[in-house]
């Protein structure tokens, strides 16, 4: 069964779950206390939301995302399938952003991409599912199923700031790669999403700077 973080105390049962079956939390939590839920709008317009802040600083994404959905009433993914990409670009959207709009706009109209249905899958198996739509990479999949969804075991691998966390807390002679991520997590299904933003949190209080992918309130 898929565990979802749909509320703070859903996220707080989790994360103490987890420091009791990893004792090694114990230490990341009493230093980064209890994470915040973050949460983002979910369907198609959440996911948009990411794809306008792929590779972006966080004020050109607000910008462009701010034009983009102020053009749009409502904004979903019939008015993007509809618009012309001449009207996407004026409004900031480069080509390869456009083209990965269009497409998914394209895939749920067509009933071929139903992304509420992420939200009940194997995190592993809905991860797959949105990396193989063209445009979207492993790091906007799992921001996805993580704060759009509540995707209770999303795992963020490729983050840089969870890698960097868990090679600080759990003593590692380097930060982690994305494929040594996985191993390293196994332990913490079906809650890896908890750890991820225990991880987070930890960052936030050893580096004193914020890791959460920008939006996620």
């Amino acid at each position: 069964m898929t565990i979802h973080l749909e509320t703070q105390s859903d996220l707080e049962e989790a994360v103490h779950t987890l420091i009791k079956r990893d004792p090694r939390l114990k230490a990341v939590f009493e230093l980064a206390g209890m994470p915040a839920l973050r949460r983002r709008e979910p369907g198609f317009a959440g996911l948009a939301h990411i794809v306008c802040g792929q590779q972006l600083s966080t004020v050109s994404a607000a910008a462009i995302w701010g034009r983009l959905s102020a053009a749009f009433d409502p904004f979903d993914h019939d008015a993007v399938r509809r618009a012309g990409t001449e009207r996407l670009g004026r409004l900031g959207l480069s080509a390869a952003k456009i083209k990965t709009l269009k497409h998914l706009a394209r895939e749920i109209g067509a009933q071929r991409l139903n992304l509420d249905v992420l939200a009940e899958e194997d995190a592993d198996a809905a991860h797959h599912t949105l990396i193989a739509l063209p445009g979207i990479g492993p790091w906007t999949a799992d921001v996805y199923l993580l704060f759009c969804l509540g995707h209770g075991d999303a795992w963020p691998a490729g983050d840089l700031a969870v890698q960097e966390a868990i090679k600080i807390g759990l003593g590692l002679p380097a930060r982690p790669t994305e494929k040594q991520m996985a191993p390293l997590a196994e332990l913490w299904r079906p809650l890896r999403g908890a750890a991820a933003h225990l991880w987070w949190s930890y960052y936030r209080a050893v580096k004193k700077r914020e890791g959460v992918p920008a939006g996620s309130n």
